[in-house]
């Protein structure tokens, strides 16, 4: 049982109690004789009508959450909308719901309130901060009951995956996505601007003529863009409907088979196969094409021959397949697509995962082998390390995250130092990068052989192949070697795009 200390510091009053020591109150009950509250809205009262002056003989040592009919007192369950307010108002953890339900009886027997009078007044401020985000509201109440059970049936658990997806993905936020020759721009009011190759038609302008300049793609007039992710010759825009539309390459796995003069998309279009699907991230794998719903459910694109993705599909099939296997499940909030092989992050009930499939040349699955993985896989030297993921990262061969702690694990392929242990071998399980053991990380992104983390103060480091200055250091840095980029420079990069959207 918690108990609560009251500091009286009226003389008056504590001569009248006939005691100057703190009063232990208790925080918890099990009984009540208050009636419950039917309406959630807080009732315009003035403080005299709420509050009364205690008679002296009031036994404050009986006062308690739940009440004891004693004149003057203001117990919490006589108007737990305030509680519920003030749960909803301060944005609180789900951990945080958590810890109040596990100490105190009030806040985990029914509320007796709408929309669900089962529901506990931690789990009622929980539904309400998920109505609160962008993925959620439009969401039919079945759907909705729906996310709740595949997360764990707590709408808790499904604030924490709703946290997560948004903490990793930057949904809704300015985004600027470097791809293999082009680049994306997405503002922050869904407009979206491309510059680089676009021999494929991939910046979107109804042309194959490349841009030097960021250049808004106006065909998407009217629709608010947030997210997109560049590939080789190829990219996809997905909107806040959850609509995906994609141009360059019209081919979700053409790579593979190496087809030549295959048709291309030069302004965006609608996939059609994705219409009866939020979604709200895609990645691109080379030889495969992957998309994350709302609900946390992978679907991937073609490379299916010999199962290698657990389905077996052609090359031309534009039919999304569900990942199946250890993820039919489990919601993800997050999906990295490198040359080959898929990362997911998945929400469990106990925390933060993160699952590996396809080519496991170079150790880049983890798993501390180089076996190819036909259906999602487990990497378990995660819980050997106490390392909750918090953000994934595939570059072509070799793969990062970020922990909550802000610690900052790669594996894969090491060529030119791209996992920034000092050294060029291979690491097929994860580890942790020591040279960053001072640094608190909040996000990593990996390109073919290089890997950029960033601070909590907004440093930004970068270790792997250094050619033509692609680490952004103006001395000479050795190939492996960790060292802090000029940040200067990426803020100035960033501004000088900012002023030529706007």
């Amino acid at each position: 049982m918690s108990l609560f200390y009251v500091f009286v510091k009226s003389q008056p009053f504590l001569s009248s109690l006939g005691t100057a020591e703190p009063l232990a109150v208790p925080m918890d009950a099990t009984t009540s004789e208050t009636a419950p509250i039917q309406f959630c809205s807080i009732p315009d009262q003035s403080v005299s009508s709420i509050v009364t002056n205690p008679a002296s003989t009031f036994p404050l040592s009986k006062r308690h959450c739940f009440g004891e009919s004693y004149p003057g007192e203001f117990p919490l369950a006589t108007n737990p909308s305030i509680v519920l307010h003030v749960l909803t108002a301060c944005n609180l953890d789900p951990k945080d719901l958590a810890k109040l339900e596990a100490t105190c009886s009030f806040f985990r027997q029914p509320a007796n309130f709408a929309p669900d009078y089962e529901l506990s007044i931690s789990e009622l401020a929980a539904l309400d901060m998920c109505r609160k985000r962008a993925i959620f509201k439009p969401m039919t109440t079945e759907q909705q009951q729906a996310l709740k059970q595949r997360c764990g049936g707590s709408w808790k658990l499904a604030l924490r995956f709703l946290l997560a997806g948004e903490a990793c993905c930057r949904r809704e936020k300015f985004l600027a996505i470097a791809g293999p020759g082009h680049s994306i721009t997405v503002t922050s009011k869904g407009a979206v601007y491309s510059f680089g190759s676009n021999s494929s038609g991939q910046l979107g302008h109804g042309t194959t003529e490349d841009e030097s300049r960021p250049r808004l793609i106006r065909s998407l007039q009217g629709i608010r863009i947030i997210q997109a992710v560049a590939g080789s010759g190829r990219t996809m825009l997905i909107s806040d409907a959850g609509r995906v539309y994609a141009f360059g390459k019209d081919s979700f796995g053409e790579a593979e088979y190496g087809a030549q003069g295959a048709p291309v998309v030069t302004t965006p279009k609608l996939v059609e196969s994705l219409k009866d699907i939020f979604v709200v991230q895609a990645a691109i794998g080379n030889f495969f094409t992957a998309v994350l719903s709302r609900e946390g459910r992978v679907y991937t694109f073609s490379w299916g021959s010999d199962s290698r993705l657990g389905h077996q599909t052609e090359p031309n099939d534009l039919e999304p397949r569900p990942l199946m296997g250890a993820l039919e499940n489990t919601p993800v909030v997050q999906i990295a697509a490198g040359y080959c092989y898929l990362l997911a992050l998945a929400c469990h009930p106990n925390g933060m995962s993160v699952y590996s499939v396809g080519c496991g040349l170079g150790g880049k699955l983890g798993h501390g082998s180089r076996t190819d993985e036909k259906h999602p896989r487990l990497i378990e030297q995660f819980q050997l390390l106490n390392l909750q993921t918090v953000v994934v990262a595939a570059g072509a061969w070799h793969a990062a995250i970020v922990g909550q702690d802000g610690r900052v694990c790669t594996w894969g392929w090491g060529r030119y130092g791209c996992l920034g242990h000092g050294n060029e071998e291979c690491e097929s399980s994860p580890k942790v990068v020591e040279a960053l053991s001072n640094v608190k990380a909040v996000h990593v992104a990996t390109g073919d052989y290089t890997t950029f983390v960033v601070s909590d103060d907004g440093d930004v480091y970068s270790f792997g192949c250094g050619e033509s200055a692609s680490l952004g250091h103006n001395n000479g840095i050795a190939d492996g070697e960790v060292s802090l980029s000029p940040c200067s420079y990426c803020l100035l990069y960033l501004y000088y795009i900012t002023i030529m959207i706007n």
